[in-house]
């Protein structure tokens, strides 16, 4: 195999992005067993194999822990989203009702959005994803206005940045506080945006 190939670079890129998987499935499994708040950076270590101090460099706090758990969870739905669209040329309402679909799914499971929603809350966690939540929008809404701009949508770029934007704090709001009937609220998010995604590609 070529030796560029095996830089010290790439191994270090390949170690770090191993390490923050194994933190971030730590903490995951941390949230099934106790509350947020007593989950502390020793626990997650060990869970993880690593050091105190390597997890304090990679995250710097608890709330950087939390930040790169977010921001995980995001991207995977992200991702999500933007294969139905490719995967659903001319059927706007089919690929938004999956995506909406599978984005309920994903967040239903996750130990750090039923944490979210408990009675009682952690403040730390609540603002994450509402005042302080615009690091979620600037990681997520590019990845899904790409699909748009790229697929059978042909989205401009700037109707391309108003949807994507719109679904990732969309899809926030619905992390904060689950809907009624989710079944009701995904039939009507994708008569919403189905509307759009008509209208802008047949322009």
């Amino acid at each position: 195999m070529a030796e560029a190939e095996w830089s010290p670079n790439r191994y270090q890129r390949t170690a770090l992005t191993l390490m923050r998987r194994a933190v971030l499935d730590a903490l995951s499994e941390q949230l099934k067993v106790k509350k947020w708040s007593a989950v502390t950076m020793a626990d997650i270590a060990s869970a993880a194999g690593v050091s105190r101090k390597t997890l304090y460099n990679e995250f710097q706090s608890r709330s950087g822990l939390a930040r790169a758990y977010a921001s995980r969870l995001t991207s995977d739905i992200a991702d999500a989203i933007a294969r139905e669209i490719y995967a659903n040329p001319g059927a706007a309402y089919h690929a938004v009702h999956a995506a909406y679909l599978d984005f309920f799914r994903r967040i239903e499971a996750d130990p750090l959005v039923e944490s979210l929603r408990a009675t009682d809350s952690p403040i730390d966690l609540l603002r994450m994803i509402t005042v302080e939540s615009q690091f979620l929008v600037d990681h997520a809404s590019p990845v899904i206005a790409e699909a748009f701009q790229r697929s059978w949508v042909n989205a401009s770029p700037h109707d391309a940045r108003v949807l994507g934007e719109a679904i990732t704090r969309n899809a926030l709001n619905f992390v904060a506080l689950a809907p009624r009937d989710r079944d009701e609220a995904v039939s009507g998010v994708a008569h919403i945006y189905a509307s759009y995604i008509e209208a802008i590609s047949a322009a």
